[in-house]
């Protein structure tokens, strides 16, 4: 699955860059064109000369030859790109990474790529374990890049435990298993829908939720990244638009709803993850409403049923999924929901788990099937657990 990929490795200042020849000749065998990228700390470890014999590729570091003048793009980098991998990524880098700094060319090109960005921390279990690098770790997950864990061991302070760059044939097994979850969805149309909608109740209020779109936002991307045809119907959110997805943004239940069913009859898989208002105002205001001494009463109305109405009118083959946030009886809330709206599966999280729900950047999970089949999940952060929804949604489909 690596024939032709082109894979940038940026090498950093850490004693796992001799890990890095052995990594580099697995990648070439398997038929991967590989750029090599050295910060000036790198060199202290191992030599570009090295580098450079294995990959058959001049090794880079500086963004410009001082002789003549010579200029490196990383923009072009960025952009030639299938795959860029950061190993071993040290302390620094990763502070660096996460903060937006851009003094070498292995940031830039970083900070220009666009296409998928792995990284491997190495460095002594007392500094992978200090809470500003695991704040670091945790910001450049959110970010969409994919974590190669470290695992534990003896270290080079003589200390033993995390902190070992991941071995060279894990990482590239690591990078096969990517390219090829890119074929999951091939062909396959998918529609998910995220973040909150806006009632209004005159023309500067309304009601909604603390939805933030994170959550569906990022099982589009993955969708997308593993070849489905993605549509993803949004109400207001700040998330950035996934790379490769249709997005079709609405405020209101009742817009969410006619966008929802133009859509719903071509796809393959529906993925409900937007928290769609159950009510709306009976009669917005057309003017603002001024305030006054005595109590202001709105009477809402329910909203339609999208998921509900999904369920009714489901064909042979497509396969339906809901979410449930709940704050008490969730197990069997969760189920009833099942049933009630002829669901293939659903996605429970409750208020009551610390670190999920809402707002944050992490969610804690089990997924309930058609069949009453339940799958738990630990915390995580969400764009991880979208990975686990699309994977029980490839495992399910098959």
């Amino acid at each position: 699955m690596l024939k032709d990929k082109k894979i940038i490795i940026g090498v950093t200042g850490s004693i796992a860059a001799y890990k890095v020849a052995p990594l580099i000749r697995l990648l070439t065998k398997e038929g991967a064109i590989v750029q090599v990228i050295m910060t000036p700390a790198a060199h202290d470890f191992i030599t570009p000369l090295t580098l450079s014999t294995l990959s058959g590729q001049p090794v880079l570091t500086e963004s410009f030859n001082p002789e003549d003048g010579d200029w490196t793009s990383h923009v072009a980098l960025g952009l030639w790109a299938d795959v860029m991998l950061v190993a071993p990524a040290s302390a620094n880098t990763l502070a660096k990474m996460a903060g937006g700094v851009a003094d070498n060319l292995l940031l830039t090109t970083y900070l220009s790529a666009k296409c998928p960005v792995f990284y491997a921390p190495a460095m002594d279990l007392d500094m992978y374990k200090h809470p500003t690098t695991s704040s670091n770790i945790e910001k450049l997950q959110s970010y969409g890049n994919h974590l190669i864990e470290p695992t534990e061991g003896e270290l080079a302070s003589g200390l033993c435990g995390a902190g070992r760059m991941e071995e060279p044939e894990n990482i590239v097994e690591i990078l096969k298993d990517f390219f090829t979850r890119g074929w999951d969805f091939p062909g396959k149309k998918i529609l998910v829908t995220a973040g909150p909608t806006y009632e209004n109740i005159d023309p500067v209020r309304f009601i909604g939720n603390y939805s933030s779109g994170l959550m569906g936002y990022g099982i589009a991307a993955e969708f997308a990244r593993r070849g489905g045809d993605v549509t993803l119907i949004s109400g207001p959110s700040n998330q950035e638009d996934p790379e490769n997805v249709n997005v079709i943004r609405v405020n209101s239940a009742s817009e969410m709803h006619e966008a929802c069913m133009a859509h719903f009859h071509d796809a393959d898989i529906i993925v409900m993850a937007a928290a769609v208002a159950d009510y709306t105002p009976q009669s917005p205001a057309g003017e603002k409403i001024k305030k006054s001494k005595g109590e202001m009463l709105i009477r809402l109305k329910p909203t339609a049923d999208i998921l509900g109405e999904m369920g009714e009118k489901k064909k042979k083959g497509q396969f339906l999924v809901g979410f449930a946030l709940e704050t008490e009886n969730e197990q069997e809330n969760a189920r009833d929901k099942v049933k009630k709206k002829n669901l293939d599966l659903i996605v429970l999280n409750s208020l009551k788990d610390e670190g999920a729900g809402f707002g944050g950047q992490t969610n804690k999970v089990s997924m309930i099937t058609g069949s009453m089949e339940q799958f738990d999940f630990d915390l995580k952060l969400k764009l991880d657990v979208a990975i686990d929804i699309v994977d029980k949604i490839k495992e399910l489909t098959d």
